[in-house]
């Protein structure tokens, strides 16, 4: 069987270095053996995916913008397991919340990029329990901003 990171690569999947927080919180915090990791919004080096989605944003662009967020909670996974994501035991929630214009209603649909990325990253421990909303907001006008909860070993 292979690796996380093995199977992160076949998917052409490079982990960012993990964001900084814009305000007063932390990445993450573990609790016992899970660990709670603040929302990845839909950042990349090249600026990410921003704007309402149904409106400025598309259903493909939206899925790939919930797949940045996913990207970026297995980096903030990583710093967490002091860079060894064999440490994962189970992916156990996703909160999805998609910045969505009046007439959309797809939030699910969108937020399957990440739920998608952590089944193809992490296998069956990758499956997991999920919110999916839309919102009016999310911060720095990004399109998608998704948490998670893990447990480790």
């Amino acid at each position: 069987m292979s690796t996380v990171e093995e199977r992160l690569a076949a998917l052409g999947v490079r982990l960012p270095e993990p964001s900084t927080p814009v305000a007063n919180y932390v990445p993450f915090v573990r609790a016992g053996s899970l660990l709670h990791i603040s929302g990845q919004v839909s950042r990349d080096a090249q600026g990410g995916v921003t704007g309402v989605v149904g409106q400025d944003v598309d259903m493909e662009t939206a899925r790939f913008a919930a797949r940045l967020c996913a990207i970026n909670l297995i980096a903030q996974m990583k710093a967490a397991c002091g860079g060894d994501l064999g440490r994962v035991v189970r992916v156990v929630k996703l909160g999805g919340f998609v910045q969505a214009g009046p007439d959309f209603f797809d939030i699910p649909q969108v937020v399957n990029g990440a739920s998608d990325l952590m089944v193809d990253a992490f296998g069956d421990i990758g499956r997991h329990a999920r919110s999916a909303v839309g919102v009016y907001r999310l911060p720095m006008n990004f399109a998608v901003e998704v948490d998670a909860v893990v447990e480790l070993s």
